[in-house]
């Protein structure tokens, strides 16, 4: 039999049974209220958080869709306004990257960010010309700025490169400066820099003559340099050079005067173009010097008759009397006769041991070189010599 107590709803048994107090109508329908209004602020905010997780959701989903723009919107490269003040040198070296220019760019503060200048790089196809070289540009530029005045050889290229080759003669060297379009050197400049010796900071014992010690190498020479400007760096590089190889201490050792270790340097270079040889070629002119033996060397007579080229020598050009012609006179010649590097003039000083006494070119193309004792050895690979020219005319 079921209870019930007065007006109580049947659907409020459990409160009356754990002994609450009822509720009076007016207050159940005052907190039924509460609690739809409760659900109803529940309901409202979950389509808030929904809202606001599909808007980020879209958001990126709509910077997937822009790419990577959109991204590095939301974390701005810093990045300067204008042209920029000053002036500051950057070089940029053969297969630099645009991050590596980038980062050379920021530490010199001529961009703010490094990211900048990438972005603005990435933007310009033409980026990808920028050329080897080293650029005058100004502080505080914006990476567009910067970009377009390295695009501009013309105004931000403030020097030109000068290479100088292993082997080449002080005529050569004239020659090759006097030809270069870039530098514009007025005519005839270069012989008559190189006819003051004593102007081109040449080492006491080259006895004022610039032959062997315009240092082979690439060198940055700035716009309107004098030939005097180009011919002094490369004989401060052949300074530079010889303090790092400590050159007239280890002649001294070695018991050679130092002009003597640069004159056998120049005859290495022009005798073989194969570095593991370097070594052997100074080894045979040390053994024919100690020998009393001339040394016949065709460089010396090549040298001294103008001739380039070849690797013969003729009856006539042996004959020419002159103290660099090494078939007639004992001894090395008077002079450096081309400008050795630093792998030459380290075989000078540091010839590898052995007992040869003749060396020749067996092969052009390889430059593969034959080294012998005796002298029937030596007939024997210049037979393979004169086998090559035969299968090769013209090249000998």
């Amino acid at each position: 039999m079921s209870r019930t107590y007065g007006d109580v709803d049947p659907g409020d048994d459990l409160d009356v049974d754990l002994g609450l107090r009822p509720e009076s109508r007016t207050e159940r329908r005052a907190n039924r209220k509460k609690q739809r209004a409760r659900r109803g602020f529940g309901c409202f905010a979950g389509i808030v958080s929904l809202v606001v997780v599909a808007g980020l959701i879209g958001g990126i989903m709509f910077g997937f869709g822009k790419g990577r723009d959109y991204l590095e919107g939301l974390f701005a490269a810093p990045d300067y306004e204008g042209e920029g003040t000053g002036s500051v040198q950057v070089e940029v070296t053969k297969g630099q990257s645009a991050q590596a220019i980038a980062d050379t760019l920021e530490k010199k503060d001529v961009v703010k960010s490094a990211r900048a200048f990438e972005r603005a790089a990435r933007e310009d196809p033409r980026s990808t010309q920028i050329q080897a070289a080293t650029f005058t540009l100004r502080k505080k530029m914006s990476a567009k700025a910067a970009l377009a005045l390295m695009l501009d050889p013309a105004k931000s290229i403030r020097v030109t490169r000068v290479g100088v080759n292993s082997g080449w003669t002080k005529e050569q060297v004239a020659q090759k400066l006097q030809e270069n379009k870039t530098v514009k050197l007025p005519p005839g400049s270069v012989a008559a820099a190189l006819a003051k010796p004593w102007s081109l900071g040449l080492p006491s014992y080259a006895n004022n003559n610039p032959e062997g010690f315009l240092y082979p190498g690439t060198y940055d020479v700035p716009k309107n340099a004098t030939a005097y400007t180009i011919l002094k760096l490369m004989t401060a590089q052949f300074a530079k050079t010889q303090a790092e190889l400590k050159l007239p201490q280890v002649a001294q050792r070695k018991k050679l005067d130092p002009y003597q270790a640069v004159i056998v340097a120049s005859i290495v270079a022009a005798e073989t173009n194969r570095s593991d040889d370097y070594g052997k070629v100074a080894r045979v002119i040390y053994n024919r010097l100690a020998r009393d033996m001339r040394l016949q060397m065709d460089s010396t007579v090549h040298y001294v008759t103008g001739r380039s080229g070849g690797v013969f020598t003729s009856d006539e050009e042996r004959d020419f009397d002159s103290p660099y012609n090494t078939y007639k006179y004992r001894g090395l010649p008077p002079t450096p006769i081309n400008s050795p590097g630093k792998d030459t003039l380290r075989a000078a000083l540091n010839a590898t041991p052995g007992p040869w006494l003749y060396f020749t070119l067996v092969n052009l193309d390889t430059g593969e070189t034959a080294f012998a004792t005796t002298d029937d050895e030596h007939q024997a690979n210049v037979a393979k010599l004169q086998a090559w020219c035969q299968a090769h005319k013209g090249r000998c």
